[in-house]
């Protein structure tokens, strides 16, 4: 099992020790993937704008939300073709995504496709391990075309912070972007972009960057968050919980 902490619709992580000038060189597109219902297959443009090849690895795991995180499980029924890259200079190769079994899901299943650059070993030369990390999302709509999330929202402390718990008892997946929270007479923003996703029936929390000495009002008490959900603007009743 492989927990992420995945905060971007198409996440840049970089796992490394020294970044040189120029060494991101690499585009994706789409930035999130969408299988309708009953499609089979998808592709992934990889697009290597530098001067030197690139070199690296594809990987598909089911994503699935438990304790509030994000987890990851290897895929057994969406498979990437080819499972590496090789992309020469100032060229672009596909990844095709394939569904297996069943492709009429009743419920929205969901995926993180994991894209590693990584130099050749010939290439270290400076001795400097280099290593970048793409996240694209993957969602299996479901049959169901009236399919919505449905979210509620809860604020409460957690080892000296504030944190916010959004349920959604939904059957889509909620993206949740700018979100702003106003609780006696202040509006305190709690991400600018995009706070990250709730999985359909499934609960994320995040730590808000608001001071844990900020008293936002005692249990109970009813808050407005005003937050972009795949990409509508609504505001919505916040409820805050005891410690």
């Amino acid at each position: 099992m492989i927990r992420h902490f995945l905060r971007c619709g198409a996440l840049f992580l970089a796992t490394l020790f020294l970044l040189p000038a120029g060494a991101a060189n690499l585009q994706i597109s789409p930035v999130t993937i969408q299988f309708r219902p009953g499609q089979g297959a998808a592709g992934i443009n990889l697009q290597n704008y530098g001067d030197a090849p690139l070199y690296g690895q594809v990987r598909v795991y089911q994503w699935d939300q438990r304790d509030g995180q994000d987890v990851l499980t290897p895929a057994i029924d969406v498979v990437a073709s080819p499972p590496v890259m090789q992309i020469a200079a100032r060229s672009s190769q596909t990844i095709r995504l394939v569904r297996r079994g069943n492709i009429q899901n009743a419920a929205e299943q969901t995926y993180r496709i994991l894209i590693d650059e990584i130099p050749r070993d010939d290439g270290a030369a400076s001795g400097v391990a280099i290593r970048l990390q793409y996240s694209v999302p993957v969602f299996a709509q479901p049959t169901d075309a009236q399919a919505a999330p449905r979210l509620d929202w809860t604020l409460f402390r957690k080892e000296g912070a504030w944190m916010l718990r959004v349920r959604n008892d939904g059957t889509l997946h909620a993206q949740i972007g700018a979100t702003t929270l106003h609780a006696g007479g202040k509006d305190y923003e709690l991400s600018k972009g995009l706070l990250g996703y709730t999985l359909a029936g499934k609960v994320r929390e995040w730590r808000l960057p608001i001071d844990a000495k900020v008293d936002l009002g005692a249990p109970g008490a009813k808050l407005v968050i005003r937050a972009t959900v795949n990409a509508r603007v609504l505001d919505a009743s916040a409820a805050v919980a005891g410690e």
